[in-house]
């Protein structure tokens, strides 16, 4: 079994270090790891270090940290844009494209969104996503956390795609396919998922004209919770990342 991952605000310098807080709460009393066992610490942004328990407390894990690393940032990076869903099925893809590697996550407020973010309400879910992706980091043993955009309108989604160097609108009507679609070497790839009732056609010409290019995944239609897990999971077999 690999090293569990816990996430830290700063990396610590090699040697003693006590592990306290909710993670170490979640270490000592939930996982109750012990001395011997090793562990991973991580800050988020790519940096991590190993350590090995050298005592438990209640609440807390004694350990022995050694040098850091740096995980590189990935090349070409993968961003979601997620059509806002109601009930928990942008938790659920939040935390499943986290699992399969996505990098940057954009909350997308779409035509055909049930739900709006506004308000504290839009605070407390977009806080909610965060959250999310974060547990989901630490069970995939990411050392880096995907970074969760601002909600963004349908003209800022268009925005992002016109400075990417690839963006792919998944859209049960198109005729080209993701697995043979063109990719650059690096940059950012967009691809956007719409909600439950699937991107407006006035969405997709404003997305086209910005340079986004419509594909399927399959015959199949996939549910706005299983789409952008699908999508990254075969980009990440082109790219190598798989």
């Amino acid at each position: 079994m690999s090293a569990p991952l816990f996430l830290v605000d700063a990396l610590p310098a090699p040697g003693v270090y006590r592990l306290d807080g909710p993670e170490g709460r979640h270490a000592a009393d939930v996982q109750r790891l012990r001395e011997g066992e090793r562990l991973l610490l991580a800050d988020g942004d790519g940096g991590v270090c190993p350590a090995t328990v050298t005592a438990a407390e209640k609440g807390a894990l004694i350990l022995d940290v050694g040098a850091a690393g740096r995980e590189p940032e990935p090349s070409p990076s993968l961003t979601v844009v997620q059509g806002l869903a109601k009930g928990d099925r942008g938790e659920r893809a939040v935390q499943a494209m986290t699992e399969v590697g996505v990098d940057v996550i954009v909350p997308w407020s779409a035509s055909r969104s049930v739900v709006q973010w506004r308000g504290d309400r839009g605070d407390k879910a977009h806080a909610k996503w965060a959250a999310t992706a974060r547990e989901a980091a630490k069970q995939a043993r990411r050392a880096r956390v995907p970074k969760l955009a601002a909600t963004a309108s349908t003209k800022a989604v268009a925005a992002r795609i016109a400075s990417a160097a690839a963006a792919f609108v998944l859209h049960e009507e198109a005729t080209a396919a993701l697995s043979t679609a063109e990719l650059p070497a690096d940059g950012e790839y967009v691809l956007v998922v719409g909600p439950e009732g699937g991107v407006s056609g006035d969405e997709l010409a404003v997305f086209e004209a910005a340079g986004a290019v419509p594909v399927r995944l399959g015959r199949e239609v996939l549910r706005t919770s299983t789409a952008g897990v699908a999508a990254l999971a075969a980009l990440s077999v082109r790219l190598g990342r798989w």
